[in-house]
């Protein structure tokens, strides 16, 4: 019985090990999950794989959406009482993101611009949300320079992203290419999605009806609790339905 105990431990640990090779997290995790499976897989679990799951994203939009019904303008007042009171680069960062939530994408875009000017100039999370609000505020060169320093950082986020930047911009090759990438590599529903809107848009129409097959794969076995977490893409996808009619 402890022999299948050890075993249980570097099964899970080979799969946080896979998942940070994927994601591109620092190596040094594959030595703290091979060397300690149990506990590296404890930390690494709470410390990487939770916080960037979609349980985790999923719960954090309900909770911001309740709060948001009952006072919309609090967070952004608060993050911006904040940074007055006290001009940091944290508080800054609050206020950025507090704009790019009420959906002021060139307020938000010119404060994280002076928060990477400081130093926390090489921060992927801040150049990934500085990529969101250029690519908002139709800076789309801007939005694809910065998730091109990005790297491995988050990198369905990132490359999803990058394919609707070069979408925009115009870069057919490049944008399929990516596409096609984030689609075949993460299979999630929000990255076919994204790849079958742009399919409709340029009237392709026996891709976008393979697209379609995929997705309704994917929601065939869906329960309510899938339909809540989805459901930004859900209406981006039905929009886009209805060009092609």
């Amino acid at each position: 019985m402890p022999f299948m105990g050890l075993g249980l431990h570097v099964l899970v640990a080979l799969y946080f090990a896979a998942h940070a090779i994927r994601s591109g997290q620092p190596m040094y995790w594959l030595i703290i999950l091979f060397s300690f499976p149990l506990l590296g897989s404890v930390v690494y679990f709470f410390a990487i794989y939770l916080p960037n799951s979609k349980m985790e994203r999923g719960a954090k939009k309900t909770v911001s959406a309740i709060v948001n019904s009952i006072d919309p303008t609090r967070e952004l007042r608060e993050a911006k009482a904040a940074f007055e009171y006290t001009p940091t680069a944290q508080n800054q960062m609050r206020y950025a993101n507090a704009l790019l939530e009420a959906n002021n994408a060139q307020e938000a875009a010119f404060n994280y611009e002076a928060c990477l000017k400081g130093p926390f100039a090489n921060d992927p999370e801040i150049k990934l949300c500085a990529a969101r609000a250029f690519f908002e505020s139709a800076r789309y060169q801007d939005c694809i320079q910065h998730l091109q320093e990005i790297g491995t950082y988050k990198p369905e986020q990132t490359q999803l992203l990058l394919a609707k930047a070069y979408a925009a911009t115009g870069q057919k090759e490049l944008a399929a290419e990516k596409f096609k990438y984030c689609a075949d590599q993460f299979g999630s529903f929000e990255s076919i999605v994204e790849y079958t809107i742009w399919a409709i848009a340029l009237k392709d129409i026996n891709l976008t009806e393979q697209l379609l097959e995929r997705l309704d794969l994917i929601m065939r076995n869906w329960n309510r609790h899938n339909k809540e977490l989805n459901a930004e893409s859900l209406k981006r996808l039905q929009a886009a339905k209805k060009l092609m009619q």
